[in-house]
């Protein structure tokens, strides 16, 4: 296969089949097939679970935008520009008025199964009847960003649940990685980017995530770390009941042009200890820059990071992919956001999203991830 590519996009899905159209009276399209959690099936297959973020056709109407299950009424929006002019975050909304700055979200989400050959070179079905769609107050706003891990002979994908009361974490586990069973919530309000480590540390489950906040604190002056976004752990006995591990597993640099950072691949067990690729953010417009770097953790203490290199990133956006369907695009910044990773003997495969609108696979090989 191509080093890098596209393996599905909007123009892949059957609309017809997305299992929101049974409650929608009105006209939707795609507003982005991306984000994909990547893990390998029993048959030697890989599969992706995209997450398909599905909009009004019409959004904006009277000066109102208006989100799938709900439609704000009466409420004016600011700092949105109808016009596409980058101002805000396009991806939400904000209502004014209220005691806070409450969101709407301009799509709402679901999981769409792809299965692609060993390679990842071609689909081989889409799996409309295993589509996984919000089933919970949690995710009244839609479930996005699965990220999947193979421990034993059980699958197990973690999701983000947006609602009006929570942003927060559902688990989701499989006998096949096709038919999934849920869980419901394991990390409360505030958590972006839990991600599973794909193994055990002693007979400990360990995670990655990303707790949210409205007030962060400065560094000491003298201190390398700098305040804000962090990638912290939390371990478990037996992947439904989590909890915190004080030490932090990777902060912002001060150094760094990430002003913040996230989760990106599940963890994965090499010779030298556990390497993920994570995101960092550049802040630039109302989006930010997003690029995709590369840490190894120690394996017996994933708190001690052996490697970590935020000069150089593992990947960056890549404009001339989209190419086809550049007219789709609606974020502002380049994003690329990295989601899965398997092993592909002497490479790896890696799951991205592009632009928040496609799914883009890149095969590395381990010699330059090890």
């Amino acid at each position: 296969m191509a080093d890098d590519r596209i393996v599905f996009a909007p123009d892949d899905i059957d609309l017809s089949r997305s299992p929101l159209r049974r409650g929608i009276a009105e006209p939707t399209f795609v507003l982005g097939a991306f984000n994909p959690g990547l893990t390998r099936l029993a048959n030697g297959n890989l599969l992706l679970m995209v997450r398909v973020a599905e909009a009004l056709a019409e959004p904006i109407r009277d000066g109102q935008v208006r989100s799938i299950r709900w439609t704000p009424a009466g409420y004016r929006l600011d700092a949105f520009d109808a016009a596409g002019a980058d101002v805000a975050d396009p991806r939400f909304f904000v209502l004014s008025g209220g005691a806070y700055p409450f969101l709407g979200l301009t799509s709402l989400s679901w999981l769409l199964p792809v299965e692609l050959d060993p390679e990842g070179e071609r689909i081989v079905a889409v799996h409309y009847d295993r589509a996984i769609e919000p089933d919970a107050r949690h995710g009244e706003y839609g479930i996005e960003d699965p990220r999947i891990v193979r421990i034993g002979d059980r699958w197990w994908m973690t999701v983000c649940a947006v609602s009006g009361g929570r942003l927060c974490t559902a688990m989701y586990d499989s006998d096949d990685g096709l038919a999934w069973r849920s869980h419901g919530m394991v990390l409360d309000h505030g958590n972006k980017d839990m991600i599973p480590f794909e193994g055990t540390v002693g007979d400990r489950h360990l995670a990655l995530t990303r707790p949210l906040s409205d007030a962060w604190f400065a560094m000491p002056p003298d201190d390398a770390d700098a305040g804000g976004p962090a990638i912290n752990l939390a371990t478990s006995p037996d992947m439904l009941h989590w909890r915190p591990v004080a030490d932090f597993a990777i902060r912002p640099l001060k150094a760094a042009a990430a002003s913040k950072l996230g989760g990106g691949t599940p963890p994965v067990r090499t010779v030298r200890g556990w390497m993920l690729l994570y995101h960092g953010v550049e802040k630039q417009g109302a989006v930010g820059v997003y690029r995709t770097y590369r840490a190894l953790l120690d394996g017996d203490d994933p708190t001690r990071i052996l490697e970590r290199e935020e000069t150089v990133p593992v990947l960056e956006a890549a404009p001339d992919l989209i190419a086809p369907f550049a007219h789709q695009a609606y974020l502002p910044q380049p994003v690329v956001f990295t989601t899965g990773i398997v092993d592909a003997g002497d490479a790896w495969l890696v799951a991205s999203g592009e632009a928040d609108l496609a799914c883009r696979m890149t095969r590395f090989p381990k010699a330059r991830l090890a």
